[in-house]
């Protein structure tokens, strides 16, 4: 190994970076030690059964459709999942049964799926295998999900959540319920976001009854590799019991934090940072009060201009950043001085870009509409192709993935109907520097789309 890199991360990292040999026990049958920190997880989850995952939340997502999905079943989710899910959607050959997320015009931003929309769709579908739901979004929202899980089970069908960026939830009662709490059948959760692991670790909890665990584990394995990282299995083992003794103090401070930064943002001119009055309606149930979402539309720039003034001028590093807004997570990891030197180059953000607001309008909010699923996601991604320009691509079926990454939500998933409107959207983000990934031209200069075989003449 390098001398210069093996200095860097240090022989105590390396010497635990081993094979799965007897003694340690083997991730994808696990007997012994791996098998006890799964259900030391398990009853810190309040879950049946959990399962370590070194293939990130995207793996644990992927399992969870592909475990209770085949070709041709129906799924119920909400268009605005993230791309592990539209994945899995393809490989297990599903159909997905769209239903609209709330949209918050004010913001910019999509929230999640009402347990009305569910119940509806439940209604035209019963047939359907699963409902998956977001919990909490990126942006630290979650709806009424004991009443989507009420609804779902009465129709005995399994509830799947993406709980990526809700580790920490289950550990206080002023953070949204997790989902275990609320009854969920599966979770994917990120424990190495905001949990204190290590990055790619994560785990699947299961709620028997609906779900057979040995069928998720079955799954799982097969997406997992066999050269499983001893180092990710172990920081998983240790957040887990952080978060089992000291979760609650934890986020308690993280809570107090925030607040008091939501507090201070919200003293200075031409920004705005969302609390609590966002709530009441179904889709907005609940919030993650250490979420601070920034709206800094007033300000005439955008929150990637925001972001990016932000590393440049100040060394601080902001969770993601939309046309709107930037998104701050509060951790136990920060301090009141981290929290003074936001406030502050907020204060100077303000200071420096309110003139802007006084000549420019006010951008208009723009979001990207969801288009006609003419093929199922697996059928075009596997249909006969070619390649067009970006500006003829409109009215063409769509073979590829398009999307904004943070937060890695299609604007396109395979067998959509491409539109203009959303062209428009794309090129938008483009222009405002924002980072629009998923086509195999980089540049964004042609589409893959399904071949149009002409009449012969």
């Amino acid at each position: 190994m390098d001398p210069e890199f093996r200095s860097f991360i240090g022989d105590d990292a390396l010497s635990i970076d081993l094979i799965n040999i007897g003694p340690l026990d083997d991730l994808h049958q696990p007997k012994g030690i791996i098998k006890q920190a799964q259900d030391l997880a398990a009853e810190a989850f309040g879950a049946d059964h959990t399962f370590f995952s070194v293939q990130g939340t995207s793996g644990a997502i992927m399992a969870m459709v592909m475990a209770t999905c085949g070709p041709g079943d129906k799924i119920i989710v909400p268009r605005n999942v993230h791309k592990s899910v539209m994945s899995a959607i393809v490989f297990s050959g599903a159909t997905p049964i769209f239903i609209h997320p709330e949209i918050d015009e004010n913001l910019g931003i999509s929230h999640g799926i009402t347990s009305d929309s569910v119940e509806k769709a439940l209604k035209q579908h019963p047939e359907a295998k699963a409902v998956l739901v977001i919990n909490p979004t990126y942006f630290g929202i979650s709806g009424d999900l004991r009443k989507i899980v009420e609804i779902a089970h009465s129709y005995q069908v399994p509830v799947l959540v993406d709980e990526a960026h809700g580790v920490h939830i289950h550990f206080h009662d002023d953070l949204p319920l997790s989902a275990m709490q609320a009854g969920a059948d599966m979770a994917a959760t990120s424990v190495h976001k905001l949990g204190g692991s290590m990055t790619q670790s994560s785990i699947l909890n299961i709620r028997e009854g609906l779900i057979s665990p040995k069928r998720v584990q079955s799954i799982l394995s097969m997406l997992t590799t066999t050269s499983t990282s001893y180092l990710l299995l172990a920081s998983l083992d240790v957040a887990r019991k952080r978060l089992a003794t000291e979760g609650k103090e934890l986020a308690e401070r993280a809570i107090s934090l925030a607040e008091k930064a939501r507090k201070e943002i919200n003293t200075i001119e031409h920004i705005r940072c969302i609390g609590r009055e966002i709530l009441g309606t179904k889709a907005t149930y609940d919030l993650d009060p250490t979420k601070l979402i920034i709206s800094v539309s007033d300000l005439g720039i955008t929150g990637y201009d925001v972001e990016k003034w932000m590393r440049e001028a100040h060394n601080i590093e902001v969770e993601m950043s939309d046309l709107y807004n930037i998104l701050c997570i509060i951790t136990p990891g920060d301090t009141e001085e981290d929290l003074s030197r936001l406030v502050t180059a907020l204060r100077e953000l303000s200071a420096k870009f309110h003139n802007l607001s006084e000549t420019t309008a006010k951008p208009a909010i723009l979001l990207p509409d969801i288009p006609v699923l003419a093929l199922t996601p697996r059928d075009a991604f596997y249909a006969e192709t070619e390649v067009v320009p970006f500006h003829e691509s409109a009215g063409r079926i769509i073979a590829e993935f398009v999307m904004v990454y943070p937060p890695g939500i299609p604007i396109f998933i395979p067998g959509e109907i491409i539109t203009e409107e959303n062209l428009t959207y794309i090129e938008t983000n483009l222009e405002a520097g924002l980072p629009v990934q998923g086509p195999e031209d980089f540049e964004l200069k042609t589409f893959r789309v399904i071949k149009e075989h002409k009449a012969i003449q």
